[in-house]
């Protein structure tokens, strides 16, 4: 990898500018996820491990004291999963109010924004990986609860799933219009939107949204309105989901058994063995 250029961020309604936090130097953005942003920057020389540059996440949220011991509990429980397909936080920390984690880096970018052209083949391969780390995660009693493109990291053999859901750790008890961006609603089981508890079936859920959107190329609520996530999420509650013609059938069928009552969805781990049969 070629060295790149430090970059300073300055903060949207803000004049001061960041160059990076606590011993990390941003390079560059790398884009924004669920109550935060994503930074490229170089790895400090403390961390063990052999790479140049790590992916950090600093969440837009103010971090008290007691979010920010529950941020460390929760990444704490996903860093002792172990998973091929799940993205390993390497650091985590709070300065000046802000807590931040960094992890791997992927330059080939996400099923959101990849870096090159992927085809369906290879979409379906990151991911059934999306959703055999969500079923190593239940397996250790843990619910993703952000299962979506945007944090299904790519690399040459598939996919890791990333982004630790740590937004409803720091906006616990605040409306999903509150929460995020417009892309996380569609992927959300409407019985979350509707105030009812994550659990491993609301995952399934997501997995299947996320299948129909990479097959088809549209979402199971057709195109939401920009910019107006009221509007948005009145559309996911009130229009139920419509499966697109250009689904072939095999993938269809599990994407409908995804959507299915809670009770009746297929586990996470199972859905990956039918993706793989789907190649």
């Amino acid at each position: 990898m070629k060295p790149v250029k430090p970059m300073t961020w300055k903060p949207e309604g803000s004049a001061a500018q960041m160059h990076g936090i606590a011993d990390y130097e941003f390079v560059r953005p790398l884009g924004s996820g669920n109550n935060g942003r994503f930074f490229l920057a170089r790895r400090p020389q403390r961390l063990p491990v052999d790479v140049e540059y790590v992916a950090v996440k600093v969440l837009s949220a103010e971090s008290t004291d007691t979010a920010f011991r529950r941020a460390v509990r929760e990444l704490t429980a996903f860093s002792t999963v172990q998973s091929p397909h799940l993205v390993a936080p390497f650091d985590a920390g709070q300065q000046d109010g802000s807590f931040y984690y960094s992890m791997e880096y992927f330059p080939a970018g996400s099923l959101a924004a990849p870096a090159q052209p992927v085809t369906t083949a290879e979409a379906l391969r990151a991911v059934a990986d999306a959703a055999r780390a969500a079923a190593a995660l239940h397996a250790a009693g843990i619910v993703h609860r952000d299962l979506k493109p945007g944090n299904v990291l790519l690399h040459p053999q598939g996919g890791k799933l990333s982004d630790l859901g740590l937004a409803q750790v720091f906006a616990e008890g605040v409306t999903i219009t509150g929460m995020g961006p417009l892309d996380s609603v569609e992927y959300i089981d409407p019985a979350v939107l509707m105030g009812g508890r994550s659990v491993p079936a609301t995952d399934v859920w997501s997995l299947g949204v996320m299948l129909h959107r990479v097959v088809a190329g549209t979402g199971v609520h057709g195109d939401l309105p920009a910019g107006d996530g009221l509007l948005a999420l009145r559309r996911v509650l009130s229009v139920p989901p419509q499966l697109s013609d250009r689904l072939p059938g095999p993938v269809a069928a599990l994407v409908r058994d995804c959507l299915a009552p809670a009770g009746e969805r297929p586990s996470a781990a199972t859905v990956a063995t039918r993706i793989d049969g789907l190649a």
